[in-house]
């Protein structure tokens, strides 16, 4: 090979190296820019799912591991929100041929369209659109979904789910009288102990379902009125030094301190996950043998999906929509319930964990009350 034929690689390794982000580590692979689109989802899978490495004192090791740190000031499902719109992005540049790093806006606004025109909802559609600026960035690319007429195409993309009502609607506040009567038929076996337990702790502490299912035994400190709840993560609390919530005692049987200790003693949990799976030990029974064997608790935490399942699963045997609650109703439920007994929307906002009223106000369901005059 001459010089003639290596003098533009050369020029070429320079450019990339100018045109790194500063933050990026030096050993990270270059971003594969106008390479195919199967190069580019794997090299964002491998830098979006980038590991702490072990310390060391060498200068790579340190970079490697700030960018760990800097993708975890996401929550785990933005950072899996954000694969799946990479891997949409890349599908649909290769299925049309066209370049998906750098992309051009363009080509972005026709994707999001595409995309909301095959069923996709408002909310996944803003997320591809996130997803695609954040692999521009962390590529050291201009950020194309920054021009003017994408931010015009989402803003009609917006307006036309709201003039057809399609616009997400919120799950239904499980409010104290609804909560009741989701209780009622709850019986006192395992599985209804730990149920109504986690229903009246997260309505109590207005917990998403998240933070419910994580909820460990050493987060709870006894009080004199209640428990003491430390929650290591919460979705506000991006500095990771973790929050507080007070879970009163209650007067009647609504109470989440006595129903979450009658869950504990009956289950035998004195350390570790409080919220677990419930299951039964497979048998080869026929009908008219032997009775089933009882129900075992394991020993890992149930997760945020089954958490909604619960709620849901209870809702229907007490005869509500379970289309109509979800993960959100239980902390939607609280802080309407607050509103509904004139609580001050200061205390509200700071039980709920809201840096903001506007957010608060997206969590309360607004109700027209009868009055006589």
């Amino acid at each position: 090979m001459d010089a003639a034929t290596e003098a533009p690689d050369e020029h070429s390794k320079r450019a990339d190296a100018a045109d790194r982000p500063a933050w990026l580590p030096a050993d990270l692979a270059p971003a594969p820019r106008n390479q195919p689109p199967e190069a580019v989802r794997a090299w964002f899978d491998a830098a979006a799912a980038a590991v702490i490495p072990e310390h060391d004192g060498t200068l790579g090791t340190a970079r490697r591991a700030a960018l760990a740190y800097a993708h975890r000031a996401k929550a785990a499902n933005t950072r899996l929100a954000y694969r799946a719109g990479v891997r949409a992005w890349c599908t649909w540049c290769d299925q049309h041929a066209l370049p998906c790093l750098p992309a051009r806006a363009a080509d972005v606004v026709a994707f999001l369209a595409a995309e909301h025109g095959r069923g996709a909802g408002v909310a996944t559609v803003d997320l591809r659109r996130a997803a695609i600026r954040y692999l521009h960035f962390i590529a050291g690319c201009p950020v194309p979904t920054a021009e003017a007429h994408v931010a015009e195409t989402m803003a009609g993309i917006h307006r036309t789910a709201a003039d057809r009502g399609d616009l997400p609607g919120k799950k239904l506040a499980a409010t104290v009288d609804i909560l009741r009567q989701i209780l009622a038929p709850i019986g006192d076996d395992l599985t209804g102990l730990r149920d109504r337990a986690l229903l009246l702790i997260g309505f109590a502490g207005a917990l998403r379902r998240a933070e419910l299912a994580a909820i460990r035994v050493d987060h709870l400190e006894p009080r004199e009125r209640g428990l003491r709840l430390t929650l290591p993560r919460s979705k506000g609390d991006r500095t990771g030094s973790g929050v507080t919530v007070a879970i009163p005692y209650g007067a009647t049987e609504l109470c989440p301190v006595r129903a979450l200790r009658r869950w504990q003693d009956a289950a035998g949990i004195t350390e570790g996950a409080v919220f677990r799976r419930i299951w039964r030990p497979p048998t080869r029974r026929k009908p008219g043998e032997a009775p089933l064997p009882c129900p075992v608790v394991g020993s890992a935490a149930i997760d945020a999906g089954t958490v909604a399942r619960i709620i849901k699963a209870r809702a229907a045997a007490a005869g509500f929509d379970p289309r109509a609650l979800g993960g959100h109703s239980l902390k939607r439920g609280a802080l309407t319930t607050g509103m509904d007994r004139g609580v001050h929307p200061t205390r509200l906002k700071r039980l709920g964990r809201h840096k903001s009223y506007a957010v608060l106000d997206a969590y309360l369901e607004l109700r027209v009350h009868d009055r006589t005059d």
